[in-house]
């Protein structure tokens, strides 16, 4: 992928994102939401005789099973127990509504016609800095494509623009090392219990990995389009060897963790009685917050004249973020209205996204949406 001087981010949100705890600390039940990938009009991943949504959904049942059948305490919420097609929001919702404690996103790979590869590999969260790990994302993202009104529900995401993935070297998820501990596990024993070739733990700019608040990982199981690989993905064999891998790794997780949260839990005194607080609750009446929405056009490491050839004769405002000059075009308080700017300025910047702001600072773009809703 070429080096480039100007490059332009586009920012793609964590709609319906939950804060705070999961349910592990709230209650004993712990909950894990199984994502099998694609469906219903989206097949994925296209064999000689088989298709990426079933290969998917076999196993993703198949570990559905074991975990129920062996895991009493665990309550298995499934994005789809049959061929229909679910968005990408709609996955990630459904695990953050549920307050998950883990949520697994089931895959299987392919190369371009004429390549052969083999192997099992499992991906967290994070930037795509091998070419191969983008192409993957690139992939598995392309299914909002299908999806209706995605541009203004990904809020102007293009998951065929390399410059999209970008915004992903700048985001920290606080699940990062438990996702990545678990993904690990995953893979010592897909090389053990399934005897797959390890093809390691990377990380990419996964849609549904961001938007879930939880410990997550994205499985690829295999690649469909390498003949002997598909037929192994296809048997009843190869779904029973890579679920039960899955599973493995699952009870090792769940237990680790149930260790961790035993470990972290204060010792309560009986010998001391409670102090009744003698504050009196304060109700502050909060300020209304209008967010002002954006359109961002293009990003530069060295401030452009007011005629750059680069701005394409558009008058707009510029920012500074992480050593970074950001420039803008239009400014409204009303989503709809910055909505139909991005569509018309995007005739000259394919990549632009809308950004939000709060009092002079950034905020994230779906908190914004979702103050402009309430005060309407």
């Amino acid at each position: 992928m070429r080096l480039r001087t100007i490059v332009i981010l586009s920012v793609f949100v964590a709609f319906w994102l939950v804060g705070g705890m999961t349910s592990m600390a709230k209650g004993k039940e712990f909950v894990v939401v199984i994502d099998a990938g694609h469906g219903g009009r989206d097949p994925g991943a296209v064999g000689r005789v088989a298709q990426e949504k079933n290969i998917n959904l076999n196993v993703a049942l198949a570990l559905g099973n074991l975990i129920s059948a062996n895991c009493p305490d665990v309550k298995v919420l499934y994005t789809r127990k049959s061929d229909v097609f679910v968005s990408l929001e709609r996955r990630a919702r459904i695990a953050n509504n549920a307050n998950a404690d883990l949520f697994i996103s089931i895959h299987t790979n392919a190369l371009p016609k004429g390549k052969i590869a083999r192997g099992a590999e499992t991906y967290t969260l994070g930037m795509a800095r091998a070419d191969d790990n983008l192409e993957v994302a690139k992939r598995e993202n392309s299914v909002i494509l299908v999806e209706e009104n995605y541009e203004e529900r990904y809020a102007g995401f293009n998951p065929n623009s390399a410059e999209s993935y970008i915004i992903f070297e700048l985001m920290q998820d606080k699940y990062m090392e438990q996702s990545v501990s678990f993904a690990k596990m995953i893979q010592g024993e897909f090389k053990t219990t399934a005897k797959r070739l390890d093809k390691g733990v990377h990380q990419a700019g996964f849609l549904v990995l961001r938007a879930t608040s939880m410990p997550s990982v994205l499985v690829e199981l295999g690649y469909i389009s390498t003949p002997d690989e598909e037929k192994y993905l296809n048997s009843k064999a190869g779904v029973a060897a890579l679920s039960k891998s899955l599973y493995n790794a699952f009870e090792a997780y769940k237990e680790r963790q149930t260790d961790v949260k035993d470990a972290s839990q204060p010792v309560v005194r009986e010998d001391r009685p409670k102090q009744a607080s003698a504050k009196k609750n304060v109700v502050r009446k909060e300020a209304v917050q209008v967010p002002v929405f954006k359109v961002q056009i293009l990003t530069s490491d060295k401030k452009l004249a007011v005629k750059s050839p680069k701005l394409k004769g558009v008058e707009a405002d510029c920012y500074q973020e992480g050593g970074l000059y950001k420039y803008t075009y239009g400014e409204t308080t009303d989503y709809n209205k910055i909505v139909k700017t991005r569509k018309e300025i995007g005739a000259k910047f394919k990549d632009a996204f809308i950004v939000a702001f709060c009092n002079g600072q950034k905020m994230n773009v779906q908190e914004a949406i979702t103050l402009f809703k309430k005060n309407k």
